[in-house]
């Protein structure tokens, strides 16, 4: 799947390297903001370190990962997709994040429902979690929006900087969408 149509102004496309420069300025505007939630802000200094991570995802042996850049009116807004995806027991691990400027527009809740769907009917997965950190309220508030279960904790789950974050777990099961 190369492009996903979610709306009239929303659309996903695969990430290429193409696009590591416009992903990278949108990180590197979005630093400050972007940090607080995302380890990985710290570690993607200039565009080649966004054209390694498009490397790694897009690579043949990657049968893991599946990212999306977000496309709202045609202006970049951020990426979602699939990641950690287990095809022996068939579940994976929805991942975004969004341009500050983005924020408030639906934006995230219309893929991650488009993605739930593609999930289990495309792709016949029986699990989608997300993984928030305690207190990050605006993520926690997509899979509480899309019904998903709230499972628990996962203590010290992220290293962000020198501390380490607890995780909450939501999932969704293909019964579920039943």
């Amino acid at each position: 799947m190369e492009h996903i149509r979610i709306n009239d102004k929303i659309r996903l496309e695969r990430v290429k390297a193409s696009m590591a420069p416009v992903i990278f300025q949108t990180i590197d505007r979005d630093r400050e903001y972007l940090k607080e939630w995302l380890p990985f802000v710290n570690f993607t200094e200039k565009v080649s370190d966004t054209e390694m991570f498009i490397e790694s995802i897009s690579s043949p042996e990657n049968v893991r990962d599946e990212i999306f850049s977000i496309w709202y009116n045609e202006e970049f807004a951020g990426l979602v997709g699939f990641k950690d995806t287990d095809w022996t027991n068939k579940k994976t691990e929805i991942g975004y994040w969004l341009a500050q400027a983005m924020q408030g527009k639906g934006i995230i809740s219309a893929c991650v429902q488009k993605l739930l769907s593609y999930a289990f009917q495309k792709l016949k997965l029986n699990r989608v979690q997300i993984k928030v950190a305690e207190g990050n309220q605006k993520s926690e508030a997509i899979p509480q929006k899309l019904n998903f279960t709230f499972e628990g904790i996962e203590r010290a789950g992220e290293l962000h900087g020198k501390d380490y974050l607890n995780l909450k777990i939501f999932s969704r099961l293909a019964a579920d969408s039943v």
